[in-house]
């Protein structure tokens, strides 16, 4: 069978697949699910072209990949072909953890368990499958392989996972602010003292990537629109679990099932195998299926939500740089309280708080390093004559409060 395969990828083109081991981890069932999960969630519902997939995104930062290893080589640094395969598939299964809405559903069903773990024990998984040929790339992705830069170009400030969803986000979601010169990046890309640092002349290219990464977070991320979506989607995911624990009689496929009718520790998980693979079969589908069907659901709050969600009547989300007027959510928890006739505790459905955070660059979180001219090396803040960069790596907090819009009418 012919595994050297191109894929006509919208980003950049013709992506090629490098290796047979490559094709083989692509078609496998684990990989495949990501196609059907969303990468950017709920945001279509405030730009409907962000219906792109982590399978897309996987294969661009798989793409990227190889574009750094070939420029790293030109520039005499010796990386063998297994270190390259390695790498590449570091990349590619990066995200291969994500769970559908991954943040909601993090916070809501697998409590305790990011998607990092289970990203490494899906590797370790298919590692087995296949004879321990992912052994080297399952040493980079932790940052236990003794060459540190290559684990830097997997999960660091300027990795290809940043590269490829700046590029890809701006692209299906038509923001320009997030479009990112990857290119030049790679193209200046260098080794110093086993540290991935960028070449003097290519210090105008990481301060637009470090400004577009801060403007998609406004713009796209953190827009107040998908915030409000999340937040529901976290609401229905918390109450429809919290129904089911109780005994309540709610509908789920059998994938979701195993996480929203049971509780499963930190520790099961990880040492439980089935709880894995019943992760690895859920995606988008299933939570979509549910949440159409608890629309109708007796229960006043989740059926509320979930035409809420179905219906896009999101939260009104106000964004401040203060903490909300504790006076102003009393009354709109009261308000909630009448106009739905339900408890305090499930007017908390309706009317909450949280925060939100915004940092473009984490100085000191594995630092840019600029190579100058002269051979040694500065951190992109004193590299940098824009002196917006020293505020860039400051962490923005901000609150929010959420509730519905008829509740103010």
């Amino acid at each position: 069978m012919n595994k050297k395969k191109i894929i006509n990828d919208p980003v950049y083109g013709f992506i090629s697949i490098p290796t047979d081991l490559v094709f083989d981890l692509i078609e496998h069932p684990y990989f495949q699910r990501l196609r059907y999960i969303k990468q950017l969630g709920m945001t279509h519902l405030v730009y409907p072209g962000a219906l792109h997939t982590r399978f897309h995104h996987a294969l661009g930062a798989m793409h990227l990949m190889g574009l750094a290893i070939e420029t790293l080589r030109n520039k005499d640094h010796e990386i063998s072909d297994q270190e390259e395969e390695a790498v590449i598939i570091a990349i590619l299964l990066h995200d291969i953890g994500h769970g559908p809405f991954s943040h909601a559903l993090e916070e809501s069903i697998v409590e305790g368990i990011s998607h990092e773990d289970i990203s490494t024990m899906l590797m370790e998984k298919l590692n087995l499958q296949f004879d321990g040929r992912l052994t080297m790339a399952i040493e980079i992705f932790k940052g236990s392989y003794p060459r540190e830069f290559l684990h830097q170009l997997v999960s660091g400030q300027l990795d290809m996972d940043r590269m490829d969803y700046l590029n890809r986000d701006s692209f299906f979601t038509g923001v320009v602010e997030g479009m990112i010169s990857s290119d030049r990046i790679i193209k200046m890309l260098n080794v110093k003292d086993d540290q991935i640092a960028i070449e003097e002349k290519g210090v105008y290219s990481v301060e637009k990537f470090l400004i577009a990464r801060r403007l998609m977070y406004w713009q796209v991320y953190l827009h107040k629109t998908v915030i409000a979506a999340e937040q529901l989607l976290a609401k229905i995911l918390k109450r429809s679990r919290e129904l089911a624990l109780n005994g309540e009689e709610v509908f789920t496929t059998p994938a979701l099932s195993h996480f929203l009718k049971k509780p499963i520790s930190r520790d099961a998980f990880m040492n439980e195998d089935h709880h894995l693979e019943a992760f690895a079969t859920l995606d988008d589908t299933d939570i979509m299926a549910a949440i159409k069907v608890w629309a109708n659901h007796s229960d006043f709050v989740l059926s509320k939500l979930c035409r809420d969600m179905v219906n896009r009547d999101l939260y009104k989300v106000d964004i401040t740089n203060e903490p909300p007027d504790k006076d102003f959510v009393e009354k709109l928890t009261q308000q909630a309280i009448a106009k739905y006739n339900i408890s305090e505790y499930d007017a908390s459905y309706f009317v909450f708080e949280d925060t939100i955070r915004n940092n473009a660059y984490r100085s000191g979180d594995g630092n840019i390093r600029i190579l100058m001219k002269d051979g040694s090396i500065k951190d992109i803040t004193g590299a940098s004559d824009n002196s917006n960069l020293e505020a860039l790596a400051k962490t923005v907090k901000k609150y929010i409060l959420c509730y519905k819009k008829e509740l103010t009418i």
